[in-house]
């Protein structure tokens, strides 16, 4: 393991309309690492990536990815420095075709050579979305829709990929070749923040993991520490 973090968070607090969501959260992600956020809903899952991506203010605490801060970084720029998101609910374009989708996620690259190539290498890795490149997005199965959206947040090349929920509603072999399809992209050097309501498969699949509940973080150490907890068998994994 690398002697710096890639993502480190150090007492992260964000506030909603007055409630708060996240309460001195501090956590921290190695290169190469596949870590997973486990928790109810509600708990603070989301708005931690959000807060990450910047898309949500930060009330107190600070954001550090690749020894640089965050806290004062807009959106566009988190994904220029090497962050991506793969939102819960997907979020594609409906009415535009599979090829537009992609495209639209290699928005921070203005070179035409290497987004052909990324475009080509997301249909190896994704050869679903090869056979419907021409295709709208809004006629894809839920599971093509969720490889739609993994294979966009990669157009922009990210070192950190977070991922919001990727197997939320789709049936089991579905989400056995979304996960087998995550180990490839750590292997081949991404960083994964995985927030997961399977809770089991995820940390199955992780080197670690940490445990959100009412916006604090409440346990954290390998998955296999987590997945032997008995507070986290009982609460998280049925």
């Amino acid at each position: 393991m690398s002697s710096a973090p890639l993502l480190d968070i150090q007492d992260l607090s964000v506030s909603y309309g007055g409630i708060q969501a996240l309460q001195a959260v501090n956590l921290a992600i190695y290169p190469g690492e596949m870590v997973t956020l486990v928790g109810a809903n509600g708990a603070g899952k989301t708005t931690t990536l959000r807060a990450i991506s910047r898309v949500v203010p930060i009330w107190q605490g600070a954001i550090t990815y690749n020894q640089r801060p965050l806290n004062q970084c807009a959106a566009h720029q988190v994904v220029q420095l090497g962050i991506a998101h793969s939102p819960e609910g997907r979020r594609i374009l409906a009415r535009q075709t599979v090829l537009d989708n992609l495209e639209l996620g290699a928005y921070t690259c203005r070179d035409r050579t290497q987004i052909k190539a990324d475009l080509e290498q997301q249909f190896e890795t994704f050869p679903r979305l090869a056979e419907r490149r021409n295709q709208q997005a809004g006629t894809l199965s839920g599971g093509e829709q969720q490889m739609l959206a993994i294979a966009r947040a990669l157009m922009s090349r990210p070192k950190l990929l977070l991922l919001d929920e990727p197997s939320l509603g789709l049936a089991p072999a579905i989400v056995r070749e979304i996960f087998t399809i995550l180990q490839r992209l750590r292997k081949s050097g991404i960083t994964i923040l995985l927030v997961e309501q399977n809770a089991n498969l995820a940390l199955q699949h992780s080197d670690r993991g940490y445990v959100l509940e009412a916006g604090r973080i409440t346990l954290s150490g390998t998955a296999s520490e987590l997945l032997n907890d008995e507070r986290v068998q009982q609460a998280y994994l049925g």
